[in-house]
This record gives structure tokens, sequence and C-alpha cells, in this order.
């Protein structure tokens, strides 16, 4: 892969990417590449790891897919670039802020690199994905990969909250140690779901809660 990211990821993504499975999948996703569009660029696949560096990370939210459409993926999970309209999950993610968080006030930009440089590992399962055509890079490699990550954040680091939505999200709980960890779930917060349990979830207080117990920093939701 010839994204960059951040140095501190080096021990982990090195040995990773010389498994045979990340070299076929980097080979089926330069084939795609060639045929016609991939979302993200191909120096924005990496962008969470880029911004989070591992010894950082507080926060684990897992998205799926990235955004199959044009300008929408840049490599964090539920993040858009600033100009770009808010998709409908990250609308509801900024509805429930509004209600959970005292102050916070629902933002024009759907950009959350602030959030990935306090610490908020915004990761997909899927790092990339064919324009328009949502899945298409599903059960390539990339779930394989993106799982042993989620293992090794749980192995290598201590006092980290995992916000799983959805339950191809909470399928993932298995790879986290709750011993160390703090797992928090809930619906997903798409509009087919949001209803049934996202909304008053109070994930992000009760993440910033968890965090000040633990001695570390909370996370400034504010965008």
């Amino acid at each position: 892969m010839a994204a960059r990211y951040d140095s501190s990821w080096e021990p982990v993504l090195k040995p990773l990417f010389r498994q045979d499975f990340m070299q076929n999948l980097s080979a089926f996703v330069q084939q795609e590449r060639k045929q016609g569009l991939v979302f993200p660029p191909e120096d924005l696949v990496l962008n969470a790891f880029k911004l989070t560096p591992l010894e950082d990370i507080k926060v684990v939210i897992l998205g799926q897919d990235p955004y199959h459409n044009d300008g929408q993926a840049h490599g964090l999970s539920f993040s858009v670039p600033a100009g770009i309209p808010l998709p409908p999950s990250l609308r509801n993610i900024y509805k429930e802020l509004e209600a959970d968080i005292p102050g916070f006030q629902y933002p024009v930009s759907g950009d959350l690199t602030k959030w990935a440089k306090q610490g908020v590992l915004l990761l997909n399962a899927t790092l990339t994905v064919r324009a328009h055509q949502a899945a298409s890079h599903q059960k390539r490699g990339w779930e394989e990969f993106t799982d042993q990550i989620i293992h090794l954040v749980s192995q290598k680091q201590n006092n980290v909250v995992f916000i799983l939505w959805g339950t191809y999200a909470q399928k993932k709980g298995m790879l986290i140690d709750t011993q160390k960890h703090l797992i928090l779930q809930a619906v997903h917060p798409s509009p087919l779901s949001a209803h049934r349990g996202f909304f008053g979830c109070k994930h992000f207080s009760q993440t910033n809660a968890y965090l000040e117990t633990k001695g570390r920093s909370p996370i400034d939701w504010q965008i």
C-alpha cells in the first residue's frame, strides 16, 4: 500500500502488509483503480493511521464501508471532507451529540479529523470501495486486516473505549479484551435504525466519563 501512515504504526502494519492476503488485496485494489474509480483516493486509504498514532488511541469508532459517492470518502469512518453534504448517519451522530453533550453545537462540517487528532481511531472494516457500488470491496481481505488491527489495539493499549454501532460492528467485540477496555454498543445511527436505541445511547458522555476515571483527558467532540 502506497499511502503513508504515522510511524508509530510501523511495527504493526509492516508485518501485516507482508502477509499473502494483503499482497492479494493490494493487487486487487490496484487492478480496480486501473479499471475505474476507487474511493478513497490512494493517499487517503490509511488516513486513520496517519492522523491517530497508535499510542494516542483513546477511542475506536468502527464503521463498515467507505462512502461510495464522489468526494465523500477520505479514510475516516463516518467522516466526509469539509464542504461535502452530511451523510444521514453523521447527521444522526450530531443529533445525539447535541442531546448528550452540554453546549454541543450542530456542526456545518462533516470532517471528523479533529476527533482523529485527539486519539479517536475512525476505522472502517473495509478501507476501499468501487465508486457508486456499496460493499463492492468486502470479503477481499480488508476485514482480516482490520480485525487484526482491532485485536492488536486491544492487546497493546489500555483503557480504550470501543464504540460498536450496529450488528456488523458488534461482532468485532470478540476481538477486544473487556478486562482492559470499555465496549459501548448500540444500533447503527442510520435513519433505518437510529430510533431503535441509537438516540439516547449517550455514548459520547459515557466515553469521556470512562476516560476521566482512567486519568485520561476527555474528547472535545465539538467540530
